[in-house]
């Protein structure tokens, strides 16, 4: 199973982007996924969380209240709608779906299908 992550690219603060994840190979079904960045010279971080069924989301603090993860499991795809981007959302973004867990995690090793990732800079 692959998935294939999209959307990235080069935007000034306080744009906007959406991120798209779609899998292929099979479907997300009633898993989980999420999304987690990593920036230069850092670890990988979560950045949000979706239930299978879309009932349940978590975020970060960093970018709570900004970015929105949501779901369509009729053609699935779950996107990230990233809003009020800052310098300091620069990063890969990387989709990721868990192979068994409906409820949503924020913990990476919970995940054991991962994207290619796709970048995001953001101008100051």
């Amino acid at each position: 199973v692959q998935l294939q992550a999209y959307g990235g690219g080069l935007v000034q603060a306080g744009g906007s982007l959406r991120l798209t994840c779609a899998p292929s190979g099979r479907t997300f079904g009633s898993c989980a996924v999420g999304w987690f960045r990593q920036a230069p010279g850092k670890e990988r971080e979560f950045v949000a969380t979706i239930s299978g069924s879309g009932s349940d989301t978590y975020y970060a603090d960093s970018v709570k209240g900004r970015f929105t993860i949501s779901r369509d499991n009729a053609k699935n795809t779950v996107f990230l709608q990233m809003n009020s981007l800052k310098p300091e959302d620069r990063a890969v973004y990387y989709c990721a779906a868990s192979t068994y867990r409906t409820g949503a995690s924020k913990l990476h090793y919970d995940y054991g299908y991962w994207g290619q990732g796709t970048l995001v800079t953001v101008s100051s």
